[in-house]
C-alpha cells in the first residue's frame, strides 16, 4: 500500500493530509456555507457530541448517538419539544468502537466491535444506567471495518453487518463482508446477505419492506473507480460481489480472475467513487414535498484517497418500484476547497417530518425542515 500512494501526485498526498488532519480537531461549524433546494433550512440540534455517528430514535424525545474513538454513547434530550436537544447526556463511556446504536421495546442495543450490548429501561437511567446484558459475543474482533450500524428490521430481526477486515481481501471465515441477522435475545444468528465490503447504513423500503443498503467501495484503484453502492436484497442469501467485483460491471484487478461479475447481484444505484456512502434513509415522513416521499436520502461521509474531494454532503435517490430513476446532491457545503469543516455520518427521519444529520467531525447532529413553498 505505501507504494501505491507514494506513485500519487504530491498534491494529493498534501490534500490527504489536511483532510486527515483537519479531523483531530474540533471543526467550526458554518451552516451558512450549506446548500438547500429553496423552501428547507439547516439549523444546529446538538453541539458537543464528540464523534456524533449512527442515529436512533427513542421515547420521550430522546434521540440516541453512537460514536467510535471517543467509546461513548449520548442521548439527546429535547425536553420541550422545539425540536432542539436541551441536554446532551454521555449515557455510555468507554465501549468499544459503539458505532451502532438501536432502540426496540424500552432497551437500548448497541453494537461493539465483537459484541452486541443491550440496556434494558434505558429511558429512565439515563444518568445512571443498568449494567449491560450481553447479547451475542461471538462476532470476529478486527477493527479494520469492525465498527457496526445495527438496526431491526420488519421481521423483528437485529441486523448486523460484518466489514471486510481488509481493503481488498478473501478471508474463509463466511462472516467477513456479510451482513447477519439474529433475534432480538441474540439466538439464531445467521448470515443474510455476503459479499458487502462495508455497509454502514441501511433501512427497509416503506412500501416493500426490502433491505436497502451502501456499501464502500475498495480503495487504491485511481480516482474515479471503484463506485460506491446502493443495494437492495430483498432475500437472503444474495451476494453483492466483494472481493471479486466492484459496481456490478469493474473486475477487481487481484481477484476478479477468480469469478465473474456476471455471478453476482449489481448495484441497483453506482454512487460517486469514494464518496463513503454511509447512513441512508427512505424518507417517510409528510412535512417535506410529495415530490420527496419514499426518497432515500444518503450521508456521503467523504473522500480520503481521491486527488480531488469528493463527498461531504447528502444526495437524494428517487425510485418507483425498485427501479432508480435520479442521484442528485440535496444538500452540501461541508467541503470548501480541499477541506472539510465537517463530514456526515447518518441520517434520522424524525416523527415531524424532519430529517436529522449527524456530524463526526464537527461533533454535532444538524435538523433539516421544510419551512415555505419553492
Amino acid at each position: 500500500m505505501t507504494q501505491r500512494l507514494l506513485r500519487f501526485p504530491v498534491c494529493f498526498v498534501a490534500g490527504l493530509f489536511l483532510i486527515i488532519a483537519g479531523a483531530t480537531v474540533r471543526a467550526e461549524i458554518h451552516l451558512d456555507r450549506i446548500k438547500l433546494p429553496p423552501g428547507f433550512i439547516i439549523d444546529t440540534y446538538a453541539t458537543n457530541v464528540e464523534g456524533a455517528r449512527s442515529l436512533a430514535p427513542g421515547p420521550e424525545g430522546i434521540v440516541f448517538v453512537g460514536s467510535r474513538s471517543p467509546g461513548r454513547v449520548y442521548a439527546l434530550v429535547d425536553r420541550n419539544g422545539d425540536h432542539k436537544a436541551d441536554e446532551v447526556v454521555v449515557v455510555l463511556r468507554g465501549l468499544d468502537s459503539p458505532n451502532g446504536v438501536a432502540y426496540r421495546e424500552g432497551s437500548l442495543y448497541v453494537a461493539e466491535i465483537s459484541r452486541i450490548l443491550r440496556f434494558d429501561d434505558i429511558a429512565k437511567q439515563l444518568t445512571n444506567p443498568p449494567r449491560p446484558v450481553v447479547v451475542n459475543d461471538s462476532f470476529p474482533k478486527e477493527t479494520h471495518h469492525g465498527w457496526k450500524f445495527i438496526a431491526f428490521g420488519p421481521d423483528d430481526k437485529l441486523y448486523v453487518p460484518v466489514g471486510a477486515p481488509c481493503n481488498i481481501c478473501f478471508r474463509d471465515d463466511p462472516r467477513y463482508a456479510s451482513i447477519m441477522r439474529m433475534n432480538p435475545d441474540g439466538s439464531g444468528l445467521e448470515i443474510f446477505a455476503q459479499g458487502v465490503r462495508n455497509t454502514v447504513g441501511f433501512d427497509w423500503h416503506p412500501g416493500t419492506r426490502e433491505l436497502w443498503f451502501t456499501d464502500n467501495g475498495r480503495d487504491w484503484m485511481g480516482n474515479n473507480q471503484p463506485p460506491d453502492e446502493l443495494n437492495c436484497a430483498p432475500h437472503k442469501g444474495m451476494h453483492f460481489g466483494f472481493p471479486y467485483c466492484h459496481g456490478g460491471t469493474v473486475a477487481d484487478p487481484e481477484w476478479g480472475k477468480k469469478r465473474s461479475c456476471k455471478e453476482f447481484v449489481p448495484p441497483r444505484k453506482n454512487l460517486g467513487p469514494h464518496v463513503a456512502a454511509l447512513g441512508m434513509r427512505f424518507y417517510t415522513g409528510t412535512m417535506f414535498p410529495v415530490r420527496y416521499r419514499s426518497n432515500i436520502f444518503i450521508a456521503e461521509h467523504g473522500s480520503w484517497n481521491r486527488m480531488v474531494p469528493i463527498g461531504y454532503r447528502i444526495t437524494r435517490v428517487t425510485e418507483n418500484d425498485g427501479v432508480i430513476s435520479g442521484y442528485e446532491v440535496f444538500a452540501e457545503g461541508w467541503l470548501h476547497g480541499m477541506a472539510s469543516w465537517g463530514r456526515p455520518v447518518d441520517i434520522l427521519v424524525m416523527p415531524d417530518g424532519a430529517l436529522l444529520v449527524s456530524d463526526d467531525k464537527a461533533d454535532a447532529v444538524y435538523r433539516i425542515s421544510y419551512t415555505s413553498p419553492e
